[in-house]
């Protein structure tokens, strides 16, 4: 079973950093959606906002996304964890998928390749994020030490 840190003491800059990422991609869906506000929803035009390709769609959905980071970031619950764990996943899972159907129609949220990049890396950073910013009780954090130390090296060291 996977083990993941307790009460690690770089929390808060993964926190800090997951909503930075947050912050970014409000920003990002809140320009879009001023930009392509009289655009249809779907519509594979050839508009960008902060570096990004965007439709109507994609920005309003950017703006929920990054409400929700933002929201995780802000809590000191697991709730953070869980939710950089899921928009990690999230994320990862879209960029591979908008770059399945880059060039075809199928590409309804108008993703570029610079977009794909960004998804994949702001996944992987919300995944790491996630890793480490698990909270608990001083006894789970030293239940998770112990089960993490390997009985075989302790036994060859005898």
């Amino acid at each position: 079973m996977v083990h993941f840190p307790v009460n690690h003491p770089a929390r808060p800059l993964y926190r800090a950093i997951a909503g930075l990422v947050g912050l970014y991609i409000l920003v990002f869906g809140v320009w879009g959606v001023a930009l392509t506000w009289d655009q249809p929803l779907f519509d594979r035009g050839s508009t960008w906002a902060l570096g990004l390709r965007t439709n109507l769609a994609f920005s309003l959905v950017s703006v929920a996304f990054g409400v929700v980071l933002i929201i995780g970031a802000s809590r000191r619950s697991n709730l953070g964890h869980y939710m950089n764990l899921t928009a990690g996943v999230v994320f990862m899972v879209t960029g591979v998928a908008m770059m399945a159907v880059l060039q075809t129609t199928a590409n309804f949220l108008n993703f570029s390749m610079s977009t794909v990049i960004i998804s994949m890396v702001f996944g992987l950073t919300l995944l790491a994020t996630g890793l480490y910013d698990k909270v608990g009780t001083e006894e789970h954090a030293e239940q998770e030490k112990a089960s993490r130390r390997h009985p075989i090296a302790e036994t060859n060291s005898r």
